[in-house]
C-alpha cells in the first residue's frame, strides 16, 4: 500500500437517526450544525471532502452545501456510504468519519493520518472503552474495496467486526473522548450539542 494516493474525506450523515428522534447530522453546535463542524474537521488532513448521505436526503439544506456522494446500496449501515465512495473513486484511500461525534480534534484525526498503514487494510483508533476497532473514524485504503465487499457477499454488515475480522492496525487514541457519539437524547444532554427546535 502506498501513502501517496490521495486522502479524500467522507463524512458519514446517511443514518436515520431513530434512537436520537432528529436528524444527528442538524444538531446545533454553537450556531453551526454537526455536520458542518465534522466536515470542516475532515478538510483540515484531507484533500477533497464528501458528505455521504441517502437518495431521499440529497435536497436537504445543510447537505446539499457539500459535495455529496449518494448511498449506491439499501440495508448496509454506514458500509453502504463507504462502498459507494470507493465505487466512485476507486484509486483514493478514504478518511471516514460519522457526523456525530462532537469531541472530534483535529489532533486526533492528524494522528490518524499520520500513522496510516502501509501493510494492513485498514487504520483505526481502538475504543477507549473496549478496545476493539473504531470503524467510523479510520482509514479504508483503496485496496480494502474488496475486503468489505466480500464481507457484504457473506452476509456481514457490521464495520466493527469487519475491522475486527481484518489485519486492521489499532492506535491508542490521543484523547479518550474524541470518538464518543451521541446516539440518544440522554447522549445529547451531556453533550457540547443542542437539538434544534
Amino acid at each position: 500500500m502506498s501513502r501517496k494516493r490521495p486522502l479524500f474525506g467522507l463524512v458519514l450523515a446517511g443514518g436515520r437517526s431513530r434512537r436520537m428522534g432528529q436528524d444527528k447530522a442538524l444538531l446545533d453546535r454553537d450556531g453551526q450544525s454537526q455536520l458542518a463542524f465534522a466536515m470542516s474537521a475532515v478538510a483540515s488532513v484531507t484533500e477533497l471532502q464528501f458528505v455521504s448521505t441517502r437518495a431521499d436526503q440529497q435536497e436537504d439544506a445543510e447537505r446539499s452545501r457539500y459535495a455529496q456522494i449518494v448511498d449506491r446500496y439499501d440495508d448496509l449501515g454506514p458500509v453502504a456510504g463507504v462502498l459507494s465512495a470507493m465505487d466512485e473513486y476507486p484509486e483514493v484511500d478514504w478518511l471516514v468519519v460519522a457526523c456525530d461525534l462532537p469531541n472530534l480534534d483535529e489532533a486526533t484525526l492528524t494522528e490518524l493520518v499520520d500513522s496510516r498503514a502501509e501493510d494492513a487494510p485498514f487504520t483505526a483508533y481502538r475504543s477507549s472503552y473496549d478496545e476493539l476497532p473504531e470503524p467510523l473514524c479510520a482509514i479504508y485504503p483503496a485496496e480494502s474495496h474488496a475486503i468489505l465487499r466480500g464481507f457484504v457477499d457473506e452476509g456481514l454488515k457490521c464495520p466493527r467486526k469487519m475491522l475486527i475480522r481484518s489485519e486492521t492496525q489499532l492506535l491508542a487514541q490521543p484523547n479518550p473522548a474524541a470518538l464518543d457519539n451521541v446516539n440518544t437524547p440522554d447522549d445529547l444532554a451531556g453533550s457540547v450539542l443542542k437539538a434544534n427546535g
